[in-house]
């Protein structure tokens, strides 16, 4: 199996990030000064804010293995800023996409028309350079196009500049507590069904517009009106919208060649531009951009009137901007996780950097009389499909805002108001998503999104997620306490089956099925839970200690079946007392402790696993094994072989030994099972491939790298010794180093392992078996890496023994569905 390897870029631009781990030994040096805080194989910034990966000097090895220094970087290591190709490209994209949005997004809210322009422009240069996400892009969203509309009608547009300076101000105190990763603790439901009702809010106000009226106030004042302006159309800002609105629709959708050429220029410019020319040459009458002088621009005004809804409105525009804001750089990573070219790593966003960033943004967008800012999915979408490769892409897309803001203002005066709204009447409407609506019924939180949806539509943004709070606070209240309790007869003895949490919530419904139990009979209660509070301890013990008291008896069970200790009153035992009801065995000698770990790990396995299974294996057993693939991997417990690779009963012929090693044809050995597995497998068996895995901490060998050469004569070294040509090919100076992506090993134990492996695959290709199989093109050899600690594999980039680069790449995770869909 080959794996891809990121391209390593080598541009004389790039500088390096100082990081605070190090081994404090590294001597290595750049323009005659000690490199103190690099980590070795840190991935490291460029000046366009991409990672590379640095290799740094090897002196973190013992000295035995050390190699003299690469020679320095032509030039002197002296860099210069340069502009990559693919952030210019990436920037017009996205400039080409923001200019009609944010002209539209300013004109549903009531403000200024340059105010979307002066809010695109600070939201892609400052949030662009200051936030933690390099290629979200940053501006007018119509998240809070409603909220801030609101605002313009109660305070006017002056104050609601000075409302958004003191958000901003309010996002910069949060990126200082560092409290952004709470944001992500609200439900996706209830930020899916916010967005959605915005959406709805939007699309009902637009929809006047596009019919060629006058939007209400409120989004049932606009339900209301509807048919009045139905009765009412303007057939010139109707024919207006319906061809922005046809364009939108179509322009993606244009077969053949020359839609993959027009599909270069985004839907939104088309559909705004071919409205224009259209008006235009048919001479319509229609209400048209106006965009007053830069000289009478409007700037903030302290707020006045009752400071708490003041307070109040601040707190929704931090809110609202914060939680979209991070969802959208959370969003923008998986994107570019996800995304094939080009090949360059960009680091995951750092949240607070980014809140602190968003915060800044409308510090300067309030202060110069913008619109509030947000991070914008749409735009960021388009900056990563558009190939953005660092934040760049995102300063230059801000800066060709306010070229255009100064330079292109008789151009934009043409265009039709009509036509902007039904542009951002289209976004509203698919800001009601069928994929999260999917994704919330998947997970059975369609109250919580529909609740919060109408509430928003009905009452406003802030009240509306608070109804949508609290009715998914209620959800999952119900869901915690909701549990099952049952109770029958079996052969004489009454059993009562618990699932789910015993909180006191659940005792009387508990009582009440004790209370049935008749007197002086056999009983099990069976627990199935994690949790149970004191209240329900009480209950369980009274009740049980009055059924013994009149001739019954009561026995405890876990989930498993394992019986449960009495509870500490009446053992020797100092733990809390409702511990023991939590299947916790605290007089269990450790030989007591192992078998009975042994017998309830089988009892579970007969109780809850091998109904589900008995079926494949019955199979198995009738029709053989028929493995696809020999995995030959180390002893270490931590290796478990069927989670690591997914796989089931039958897929794996497993082979298992100290240090993952593969003795050669003809070695002086008294074990030729390695060789006799390797034999059965490709020969009876026909496995497709072999794998051979090693691990990180690798016992085997750090026995290696510390016995002295000859080594004691134990039956370990002289098993050992198969590894010894891995420490001579580590330290041969005739054979370049495996690496692993990203950067280099961390020590020589992992140098070590991963030079095992590749070592290993050459010991492997020598036998006869293996070799004839290679030769007729009917097997494939892998190697593998698991780091333990990180649970992370890596695949070796090439198994070929005349590859001389030897690298293993980080195995990504697969995207769901969900993440599917929305790349």
């Amino acid at each position: 199996m080959s794996a891809c390897v990121p391209t390593r870029t080598d541009d004389p631009s790039r500088k390096t990030r100082k990081s605070r781990k190090f081994r404090k030994n590294d001597k290595s040096r750049k323009n005659g000064k000690p490199q103190k805080n690099r980590k070795p194989g840190a991935p490291q910034k460029d000046a366009a804010g991409t990672s590379r990966e640095v290799r740094p000097s090897r002196t973190f090895l013992p000295s035995r293995f050390q190699r003299p220094h690469s020679p320095p970087p032509p030039g002197g290591g002296r860099r210069r800023f340069r502009i990559a190709g693919s952030d210019l490209s990436a920037s017009i994209s996205v400039f080409l996409i923001a200019l009609p949005l944010s002209l539209g997004i300013a004109l549903a809210t009531g403000a200024p028309l340059q105010a979307g322009l002066v809010a695109a422009a600070v939201g892609g240069i400052v949030a662009g350079r200051l936030g933690g996400s390099p290629l979200q892009v940053s501006g007018p969203a119509a998240g809070l196009t409603v909220v801030t509309a609101d605002l313009i009608q109660q305070y006017g547009w002056r104050t609601t500049c000075a409302i958004t300076v003191l958000a901003g101000l309010a996002q910069l105190g949060l990126a200082a507590l560092r409290v952004a990763r709470s944001a992500l603790a609200v439900s996706p439901a209830i930020v899916h069904g916010m967005l959605a009702g915005i959406g709805v809010t939007i699309a009902l106000a637009q929809l006047h517009i596009v019919l060629g009226g006058t939007p209400q106030s409120s989004a049932v004042d606009n339900v209301r009106a509807l048919p009045l302006q139905l009765a009412e159309l303007h057939p010139a800002a109707l024919s207006a919208s319906i061809l922005t609105i046809a364009v939108l629709l179509m322009w993606p959708r244009i077969p053949g060649r020359a839609g993959q050429l027009v599909r270069k220029i985004p839907a939104a410019l088309a559909a705004v531009a071919g409205a224009t020319t259209f008006a235009a040459v048919a001479g319509l009458s229609l209400p048209r951009v106006d965009l007053p002088s830069w000289s009478n621009h409007a700037l903030p005004q302290l707020p006045e009137g009752p400071m708490l809804g003041v307070l109040a409105a601040v707190l929704t525009i931090t809110l609202v901007g914060s939680v979209e804001s991070l969802l959208s750089a959370v969003a923008v990573d998986k994107l570019v996780a996800a995304r094939k070219e080009p090949d360059v790593r960009i680091p995951r966003a750092r949240l607070d950097r980014e809140l602190a960033g968003q915060g800044a943004a409308n510090v300067v967008s309030g202060a110069l009389g913008g619109l509030p800012i947000t991070g914008v999915a749409v735009r960021s979408a388009a900056n990563v499909s558009a190939g953005g490769v660092s934040r760049n892409a995102t300063m230059l897309h801000g800066l060709w805002i306010a070229v255009a803001a100064l330079l292109l203002v008789p151009v934009l005066d043409l265009i039709p108001l009509a036509a902007l709204a039904a542009l951002v009447m289209v976004v509203g409407i698919q800001m009601v998503s069928i994929t999260h609506i999917r994704s919330v019924k998947r997970n059975r939180e369609m109250l919580v999104y529909a609740v919060t949806l109408a509430a928003v539509v009905v009452t406003g943004v802030l009240e509306g997620v608070v109804i949508g709070i609290a009715v998914a606070v209620t959800v999952a209240l119900h869901r915690l306490t909701r549990t099952r309790i049952t109770a029958d007869e079996q052969e004489g003895i009454h059993r009562v089956r618990v699932r789910g949490q015993l909180t006191f919530l659940a005792v009387p419904r508990l009582s009440r099925t004790l209370g049935q139990v008749p007197h002086g009979v056999d009983c099990v209660v069976e627990l199935d839970g994690s949790f149970m509070d004191h209240a329900a301890y009480e209950a369980l013990h009274d009740w049980q200690t009055s059924h013994v008291a009149q001739g019954g008896t009561v026995e405890f069970t876990g989930r498993s079946g394992g019986r449960i200790s009495e509870p500490a009153t009446d053992t020797h035992c100092s733990c809390r007392p409702w511990t023991p009801w939590r299947n916790h065995h605290c007089d269990a000698s450790p030989r007591n402790a192992a078998t009975h770990q042994l017998a309830s790990g089988l009892s579970t396995f007969q109780r809850n696993t091998a109904p589900l299974v008995r079926d494949e294996l019955a199979r198995l057993a009738r029709e053989g094994q028929r493995p696809s693939q020999l995995f030959l991997t180390c002893a270490d417990s931590r290796l478990v072989t069927s989670m690591i690779t997914a796989s089931g009963p039958g897929d794996l012929f497993t082979v298992r030994n100290v240090g993952n090693l593969v003795p050669p044809p003809g070695a002086e050995s008294s074990d030729d099972s390695v060789a006799a597995a390797i034999e059965y497998a490709v020969d009876v068996l026909k496995v497709d491939s072999i794998t051979i895995c090693g691990h990180s901490g690798c016992g085997a060998m750090q026995a290696l790298l510390s016995t002295p050469p000859g080594g004691a004569q134990t039956p370990l070294w002289r098993w050992l010794r198969h590894g010894v040509p891995s420490l001579e090919r580590m330290r041969s100076r005739h054979r370049s180093w495996a690496r692993i992506s990203g950067r280099m090993p961390s020590d020589a134990v992992e140098q070590l392992c991963l030079t095992n492996v590749v070592q290993q695959l050459e010991h492997l290709r020598a036998h006869e078996a293996v070799a004839r199989r290679l030769a007729e093109g009917t097997l494939a050899l892998h190697g593998m890496y698991f780091h333990v600690g990180e649970a992370q594999a890596y695949l070796l980039a090439s198994s070929d023994e005349h590859e001389i680069d030897e690298v293993f790449d980080r195995v990504a995770p697969a995207p769901s569905a969900l993440e599917k869909s929305q790349a």
